[in-house]
């Protein structure tokens, strides 16, 4: 049956037993599609399938082994790692360390590969074993080895001997994320506590990569189980303080848990996955469902207070804010759609599920809620004749100080615009989780006192198979490395021109005159082949070199820099490359692994989400005219629109300074949100002036009676609710909700003080 829109009130509350009815069905049908949602731990889920980082990474891995890990690090009280004790604890940890899920390489100062001579012999063993029989003479030499060793110093061991590492590699198989990583972590927790326990005097922390997988997954649950009762709990406190009705505030909640649910349950059908990012949509939609409600609740009870009764009320708030609902609803969608066009998959995933769950709150605002609100009690207190409310105050402020108001916004705004120039890009995966997370504070512990987190990673290609022996190549790679040890970002480099200078000193008895690398081609792959041979399973060079051994793997660590200054580095890498190698293949020497990755990812997301909101602000622009049936006002409108991103983006320059991956989709985020004050106050304006035949300034003190405490009590609900997402763990999702929170307060004061007397300002030069 065809319903007008204008009869859609007495409708829905003639069959609101029905329309209760078909909800429920329907809302349980789209909910249950929740048992399809599951959490994805990886950091690679924030980089598209086309990723050319990504792409880079994986074609490392595939000639080298994967590098995922976990690094436990050791840290005497004694301040002292060459001790019986200490040596013990690390050669115990790395007996028990193989039994970790999924470890397929162990390394440490305890099973290091010390080579030594031995006649004509090459003499291949671990570095320590035995540790608790060692006397101090031996404990002495072992510190001796493990100091001239480059692969040891800085990497497994401090410089200061205070710290040692014992660093696991795994081979996650990838059948089940959920399960295998948090296996992974939960197994190496108890590990790390077993030791603890059994030394007491030695305290153990955790990091490494399959470890920050698990702390995105851990702070994706830790986000809906809390913030999410937060909000909730803040935003029902709210609607019965703003709104002054009980009943009003239940039902809002319902909307809102309809709209959760079957957004969710949506995503679950289409396979969304849950990661840290989508983890949020749940606290978003609930912000967003709100709006909605809101508008129609707020006209529903001042049409009550002015002396309708309950039913003709609910019609008249339908019939009055279909349309605004509808655009500011529509417009949301456009704006969180437009996050598809970011390059990083989870932040997709939120847009689509936010979108869903305010298209969703639409439909039961016009439905589910007049249907209710017409079966419960509602008390309003009756407007007493003259009483002149505080919205009305404030358009009569306006109207009366117009020309101060738009000048001085105007200053306000320029202000704010000039310092965006001062935002640098800045991402530094490892502050994506605040200080309170276990992992950035172990992660900063060994940066600090061991060895970098960030990790470049290089396949050095040689001419031929077999070329890696050549001794022209064997120089540019060690040249690189040296240059590269040079630098002042850089704590560790690993390459494989270390060993073949040690096996070099081996062969030649011990003599230490002959560190260096062998000059003849033969001899290198002789040397090579030998030490080979001679190593443990497990313990191989497959993590170094590749199998027709055409090219070698090095890794560098760096410290704790922003992508600015790893963007950077890498460019002097290849430039240095290109001005003094001759042997290696520049074309596939670029720089790869997740410090790259990262480093990239959020250049490449602004430059795709300037297209995503580019076309969703020419979509909400046509939408507007059209709707509006004004091409002045809907023009006029762009302005309100776009200047609280800048201004929030303004603020953010003066106070903080750096844009990241999150914050480089707030624009097309929060362009919908923002557009729905302007549509509200709009269609409020136009109404007085089309249908009550009001002039300009008259028609703004209306809109402001009619639909100002609308306005007031949505975004002050929305700026809660962002600010309780800036209190997630996940700086992510923090930075996304603080500034979200300041765009809408920007909107809101746009709206009020800078839309009014710019309508007015044109309508005194133009007439429609």
């Amino acid at each position: 049956m065809k319903i007008p829109a204008t009869n859609l009130g007495e409708w829905v509350i003639k069959k609101r037993w029905w329309v209760i009815l078909v909800t429920l069905v329907i809302v349980i049908s789209a909910a249950s599609g929740g048992r399809f949602l599951t959490f994805t731990n990886s950091y690679r889920i924030f980089f598209s399938a086309d990723n050319p980082q990504l792409l880079a990474f994986e074609a490392l891995e595939k000639t080298f082994t994967k590098n995922d890990n976990v690094m436990f690090v050791l840290e005497p009280k004694s301040g002292e790692v060459f001790t019986r004790k200490t040596l013990t604890a690390v050669e115990e940890l790395t007996e028990k360390a193989w039994q970790i899920p999924h470890s397929s390489r162990v390394d440490s100062l305890s099973n290091f590969q010390h080579t030594s001579a031995n006649g004509d012999d090459l003499v291949v063993r671990d570095l320590i074993e035995e540790a608790h029989t060692l006397k101090v003479e031996e404990l002495a030499r072992i510190r001796s080895v493990a100091e001239q060793e480059p692969l040891l110093l800085g990497n497994l061991f401090s410089t200061r001997g205070h710290v040692t590492a014992v660093n696991v590699t795994i081979q996650l198989p990838g059948k089940d994320e959920t399960r295998e990583t948090p296996e992974v972590a939960d197994f190496a927790r108890n590990l790390a506590t077993e030791i603890e326990q059994t030394y007491p005097d030695i305290t153990v922390h955790l990091t490494g990569m399959v470890m920050m997988n698990n702390a995105f997954g851990e702070m994706s649950r830790s986000d809906m189980k809390s913030l999410v009762l937060i909000s909730f709990g803040m935003m029902v406190l709210a609607l019965v303080f703003l709104l002054g009705s009980v009943s009003g505030a239940v039902v809002t909640v319902i909307v809102i848990l309809f709209s959760i649910v079957s957004a969710m349950g949506l995503g679950g059908y289409l396979g969304f996955p849950l990661t840290a990012p989508s983890a949020s949509a749940p606290t978003m939609i609930l912000t967003m469902a709100i709006a909605n409600s809101v508008h129609v609740l707020v006209s529903f009870i001042h049409e009550m207070r002015h002396g309708k009764e309950k039913r003709d009320a609910i019609v008249e708030s339908i019939r009055i804010n279909f349309q605004p609902v509808f655009l500011a609803s529509l417009t949301t969608c456009l704006g969180f759609l437009s996050m598809n066009f970011s390059d990083a998959p989870p932040f997709r995933h939120l847009g689509n599920f936010v979108a869903m769950g305010v298209a969703v709150s639409f439909v039961l605002s016009v439905t589910l809620l007049p249907a209710l609100m017409s079966l419960l009690p509602v008390r309003v207190k009756p407007v007493k004749e003259g009483e002149v409310t505080t919205m009305a105050r404030l358009g009569e402020f306006v109207v009366k100080k117009r020309t101060f108001l738009l000048w001085g916004m105007m200053a306000v705004i320029i202000s704010l615009i000039a310092f965006i120039p001062k935002n640098q890009l800045n991402d530094v995966f490892v502050e994506y989780f605040d200080e309170t997370v276990p992992f950035r504070v172990d992660s900063d512990f060994t940066t600090d006192n061991l060895t970098g987190i960030y990790n470049i990673e290089y396949s050095l290609v040689a001419s031929e198979p077999g070329g890696i022996s050549e001794p022209s190549f064997l120089r540019d790679v060690e040249a690189f490395s040296n240059w590269y040890r040079s630098q002042p970002e850089v704590m560790h480099v690993t390459t494989l021109t270390d060993i073949m200078r040690r096996l070099n000193k081996n062969m030649h008895g011990d003599n230490q005159d002959w560190y260096r690398l062998p000059e003849v081609r033969d001899l290198s792959a002789q040397y090579l082949l030998l030490y080979e041979m001679s190593l443990p399973y497990g313990l191989d060079l497959n993590n170094q070199i590749n199998i027709d051994k055409s090219a070698i793997r090095v890794t560098v660590s760096c410290k704790t820099i922003s992508s600015n200054e790893v963007l950077d580095l890498e460019r002097r890498s290849q430039a240095w490359l290109a001005e003094n190698t001759s042997s290696i293949n520049l074309e596939k020497s670029a720089g790869t692994g997740p410090t790259m990755m990262f480093a990239n990812i959020g250049q490449r997301n602004i430059k795709s989400m300037l297209t995503g909101t580019t076309l969703a602000l020419v979509l909400i622009s046509m939408v507007l005219i059209i709707a509006l049936r004004s091409w002045k006002i809907g023009l006029i409108s762009l302005l309100p629109n776009l200047v609280p991103a800048a201004m929030g983006f303004g603020l953010w320059g003066l106070l903080v300074g750096e844009v990241g991956l999150a914050l480089s989709v707030v624009t097309g985020m929060t362009l919908g949100i923002v557009v729905d004050d302007t549509v509200h106050f709009l269609s409020k304006y136009l109404r007085a002036k089309r249908e009550n035949g009001m002039d300009s300034p008259t028609a703004v003190v209306y809109a402001f009676k009619t639909v100002g405490k609308a306005l007031w009590v949505t975004s002050v609900v929305l700026i809660i609710g962002f600010l309780i997402l800036s209190l997630s763990s996940f700086e992510l999702n923090a930075g996304m909700g603080l500034l979200t929170a300041i765009v809408i307060s920007f909107a809101l004061l746009a709206d009020f003080l800078f839309l009014p007397p710019l309508l007015m300002k044109f309508e005194e030069k133009y007439h429609d």
